[in-house]
């Protein structure tokens, strides 16, 4: 009897045991035993069979292992156990399914390009979108079909060609949908609004494995939550955008190298240049950098600004008169096609922005107006800390400005995105180095440093943050909006439609 008690107590605690490991229905059989130590290979054998032709599934031993978990941020990367690499849509469910079958967290990742400190949490499988890059133009040329894959120089290249263009994010190599599930700025957002804004229709692989379209008349309430806060909802199999006639054929872009005496002068000119928010639309971006630069010198930062002018010289030139009146180290500019604006304007696929293999410690802040006397500050703290750390000096301190008419036209209360009304400008830090923990605890401490002055530079202002630039330990509220009824409603709809968590690894609405 006593024989029969412990054998009922320890089959007892081994049901608990494999439910706490497996917090999913096992239908299949696959959970009858824990399945913490899948190795690929039997992934492959267990999942394979059940994807299409030319799907792939590799671990570290296979030839392809580097380049598909490369990311652009090293530090505190993910643990990836293994790639699946599905070759159609319709693999994903099928992976989704089994990884929950078998207790398995999953990442999608596209272009790798996220920019948060916390990535190192993840543990489990990647499900890379490489093969999924197929974009169809409809008929009528209102909008188009994207697959999930599809990265900014990708689209702006293929579209260009066809006659059109698309809101995308600024810089090539990223993928559409990492910006877009967060709004995603863009050179054509003073004329179409953001990313987000021109989403029309979604292919949604839920956490349970169900694929589900999204829009205005199929779940719209998780339409409104994945334009602003859709990396906490589920995977983008595919997407219909908006699309637009090509209006221009050139682009006209001009580039400055200033020195550190200019700097008061140059924001000053900025200011007045974006007049709180009423810069003109066809000035559709410009952005600034604090950056080394040992041609000029070796010991003070430049400040370069590039601006981008949809259109001929001759209609930007009003807008630049003030800036060819601040003396340059150099200026550089020119009229070309569209798709060569971004390589022109230091956000090309050739550009170190785009560069993988770098610790990147980032703090972000949103701004009406440049604080003349905080981007002083901000600049003698870079140009202090590099001299400190001279591995640093592939960082930047970044100012972006965009031109906003379209972003604020779209009422707020129609999407997830909470900031149409928050900020003019974008400005974040990119402490950048090849990986070295011995330089860890410094680049943080200078990342909080530069995020205070931000933010004492704006009293008064509740700091905002944009999702896609999100370290990930900025308030919530500061990230998805001061507003209660939004956060009660993000809240809501992610208990509807991933109630365990399962995409909590990027900036989640619900933490812990």
């Amino acid at each position: 009897m006593v024989r029969l008690f412990s054998l009922a107590a320890l089959s007892l605690t081994l049901l608990q045991s494999l439910v706490t490991a497996s917090p999913f229905p096992c239908l299949n059989g696959h959970c009858s035993y824990t399945r913490a130590n899948l190795t690929p290979e039997i992934v492959a054998r267990e999942l394979g069979p059940q994807l299409s032709r030319n799907s792939s599934i590799f671990g570290p031993d296979d030839a392809r292992w580097v380049e598909a978990t490369t990311r652009y941020q090293e530090y505190n990367r993910p643990h990836i156990s293994m790639v699946v690499e599905p070759a159609r849509e319709d693999d994903i469910p099928k992976i989704v399914k089994y990884a929950n079958k078998n207790s398995l967290d999953f990442l999608t990742v596209n272009r790798g390009h996220s920019l948060s400190g916390f990535n190192g949490n993840f543990s489990g499988i990647q499900i890379s979108m490489d093969l999924l890059r197929d974009i169809t133009i409809n008929k009528g040329g209102k909008t188009a079909w994207f697959q999930g894959g599809t990265y900014d120089q990708q689209v702006i290249d293929e579209l260009f060609e066809q006659g059109y263009v698309a809101t995308t994010g600024s810089c090539s190599c990223v993928g559409m949908m990492g910006p877009g599930l967060g709004g995603g700025h863009g050179r054509y957002q003073g004329r179409y609004g953001l990313i987000s804004d021109n989403l029309v229709t979604l292919h949604v692989v839920l956490a349970d494995g169900t694929a589900i379209t999204v829009s205005e008349k199929s779940h719209p309430d998780l339409l409104w939550a994945m334009k602003g806060a859709g990396h906490n909802f589920g995977i983008v199999t595919s997407f219909e955008l908006n699309i637009y006639p090509r209006l221009v054929d050139t682009w006209y872009y001009r580039n400055y190298v200033w020195t550190q005496d200019k700097l008061e002068t140059v924001f000053e000119e900025i200011n007045r240049f974006h007049n709180n928010g009423t810069e003109p639309v066809d000035m559709a971006y410009e952005v600034g950098v604090y950056t080394m630069n040992y041609s000029v010198s070796s010991t003070e930062a430049v400040i370069w600004w590039s601006f981008a002018y949809s259109g001929s010289q001759e209609d930007a030139q009003k807008y630049l008169t003030p800036f060819d009146n601040i003396e340059a180290v150099s200026v550089e500019d020119g009229n070309v096609p569209y798709p060569e604006i971004p390589g022109r304007t230091g956000s090309g696929l050739d550009d170190f922005v785009c560069s993988p293999g770098y610790d990147h410690m980032v703090a972000q802040v949103g701004t009406f107006t440049w604080n003349v006397t905080t981007q002083r500050q901000v600049y003698d703290l870079f140009n202090q800390k590099i001299q400190e750390q001279p591995a640093m000096n592939r960082s930047s301190v970044t100012m972006e400005g965009y031109s906003t008419e379209g972003v604020r036209a779209v009422d707020a209360r129609t999407s997830g995105f909470p900031w149409r009304d928050a900020y003019n400008h974008l400005g974040f830090i990119t402490i950048a180095y090849p990986p070295d923990a011995s330089l860890d605890e410094f680049a943080l401490e200078w990342r909080v440093q530069h995020r205070d002055l931000w933010n004492q530079g704006q009293p008064g202002r509740l700091p905002t943050t944009y999702v896609n630039y999100a370290w990930g330990d900025e308030p919530i509220e500061s990230v998805y909006g001061y507003e209660p009824w939004r956060l009660e409603k993000l809240r809501s709809l992610k208990a509807k439609y991933d109630p365990h968590g399962r995409f909590n690894h990027y900036n989640p609405i619900t933490r812990g």
